[in-house]
């Protein structure tokens, strides 16, 4: 279960001393994207980074990475172990959650890395790695309405809870583009603090980040990911004089474009599950705003080619279903509705059942086929790719269903 709160984390740690610097990254959408983009530059340069970020795609382990290297299966279990007796001895009863990200911290110090950068799973005032003392820069990205019942109802108060990563005395990086009652929340709490705070946005990134704003005109980004890189950039740009004096944060920046984050945006094979020869888009999108992104790069570069798209579809239990799949999915579009399993370590994550998925997609005016899948994913998968006859094929809806693809995919 899910229960927020600095206490357990704390005692779980609180006789191992964190021997490295970090960088904070909260945020509803972006701070995946802005956390591998921080750990490529920083490794590229020669700093022992580690990251953690969450959820894990396929192993529980792979959500920490030591240079750019998924940490290793053994010394994941081994201090895993540790923690876990650590837990038991000491009566905390701490959280799933707690005990990844106390084992994430200790094997970044038997690793001996110099900067951890670090994802925030949930929140940010009381979420279990907000424990970090010795931050350098804490980023603040997109913020948008996602677990109400634990953050609040409104978007000022999400940002509030978001905001408490902020602390005294560390510079900050927040996305600019955020809406203005995000801002303006963000912004009592920047005041309050007296912290340097840099709002960048990709239309400012000319006068902020010239060199940004060049690599800007030789890349084809998607809008989100300009957003998501000025603040990577930034906060290196801060960071980086504590950890190598006279670096030059600019000249690492061609190296942006190597960095490929997995679940977003990405581009597949099926043909080793069902035979599809053309590629198949894969997209986390689980939330009104990263479904309203991946609707608009849809529309762009994948309707032009037939009109219509066809759909696999699953969501967690709980999730705004109307909020996520009324942004995606068109008239005329084909969807199968699909359910994720079980997810190793985060036994409450639970799928939407995927009939009343379905009823939700037969809401839709004009939509195409719908049949649901409950179960096995492979059926909707293939169903999927017969009625889309070699067109525009995406699997969207959850983390969980991106997973679950990866996991098939490794199988075959």
């Amino acid at each position: 279960m899910i229960e927020l709160g600095l206490s357990r984390v704390s005692r779980l740690l609180q006789q191992t001393p964190l021997t490295w610097k970090a960088i904070h990254i909260a945020g509803t959408n972006g701070k995946g994207s802005i956390s591998s983009y921080l750990s490529h530059l920083l490794s590229t340069d020669g700093v022992r980074c580690g990251r953690f970020t969450s959820p894990h795609l396929i192993d529980r382990w792979d959500c920490i990475t030591i240079d750019e290297r998924v940490v290793q299966e053994s010394l994941f279990r081994q201090i895993e172990d540790q923690v876990k007796q650590r837990d038991q001895t000491l009566g905390i009863g701490a959280s799933e959650f707690e005990l990844l990200t106390a084992t994430a911290f200790e094997i970044f110090n038997h690793e001996r890395v110099e900067v951890g950068v670090v994802e925030v799973g949930m929140g940010g005032r009381l979420d279990a790695t907000n424990i970090l003392g010795n931050v350098l820069v804490s980023v603040i990205a997109k913020i948008g309405m996602d677990h109400q019942a634990f953050l609040g109802s409104t978007i000022e108060e999400i940002a509030r809870e978001k905001a408490g990563i902020l602390k005294s005395g560390v510079p900050c990086v927040i996305d600019n583009t955020n809406e203005a009652a995000v801002l303006g929340a963000l912004s009592a709490r920047i005041e309050e603090l007296g912290i340097d705070a840099t709002f960048v946005s990709p239309d400012t990134a000319e006068e902020q980040l010239p060199p940004l704003a060049q690599l800007f005109q030789k890349l084809d980004l998607e809008r989100h990911q300009q957003e998501n890189m000025c603040c990577a950039v930034t906060a290196l740009h801060l960071a980086l004089p504590a950890i190598r004096p006279g670096a030059d944060t600019f000249s690492l920046l061609p190296h942006l474009a190597n960095v490929k984050w997995p679940g977003r945006l990405e581009t597949i094979s099926l043909q080793s599950l069902v035979g599809r020869e053309e590629p198949a888009l894969l997209d986390g999108a689980h939330n009104p705003q990263s479904a309203d992104v991946l609707g608009k790069y849809v529309d762009r570069k994948l309707r032009p080619q037939s009109g219509s798209v066809t759909w696999v579809v699953a969501a967690s239990s709980g999730k705004d279903l109307a909020g996520v799949f009324r942004s995606i999915i068109r008239p005329g579009d084909n969807v199968a509705t699909a359910e994720f399993g079980p997810v190793d370590g985060m036994p409450w994550v639970a799928p939407t059942n995927a009939v009343e998925l379905a009823s939700t997609i037969r809401s839709i005016p004009e939509i195409g086929q719908v049949d649901s899948f409950e179960g096995d994913l492979i059926p909707a998968i293939k169903w999927a790719s017969e009625v889309a006859q070699g067109g525009p094929l995406v699997i969207a809806g959850s983390l969980y269903l991106i997973s679950d693809v990866h996991r098939l995919l490794r199988k075959a």
